[in-house]
């Protein structure tokens, strides 16, 4: 269970990723580091670590609180909000798709 993460209601189950990389990256020719997914409508963003940082700026446009690691083999998730990372079974992981 999310400890800390108040924000559980706001997943999308429906939401499917958006590209296969970083869709804004993809679009402005930018390069990203990891990836993340946002679990409320599938945007596909870049890390803070990548140059563009659009996951994070996805989330303050939008106000969407979850997103999860679209890397291979992580299963984490982070909530904006409540500054927490947790794990959530039993939900679809698409970075390998």
């Amino acid at each position: 269970m999310a400890q800390g993460c108040v924000h559980l209601d706001q997943v999308e189950a429906g939401a499917r990723p958006s590209a296969g990389g970083c869709e804004d990256c993809l679009r402005s020719g930018g390069r990203w580091v990891h990836l993340r997914m946002c679990r409320t409508c599938g945007h596909v963003g870049c890390c803070d670590s990548s140059p563009n940082r659009h996951a994070t700026a996805h989330h303050r446009e939008t106000e969407h609180p979850l997103i999860s690691s679209f890397e291979p083999g992580e299963d984490w998730w982070w909530c904006y909000e409540d500054e927490v990372a947790f794990g959530v079974e039993g939900v679809p992981d698409y970075s390998h798709s």
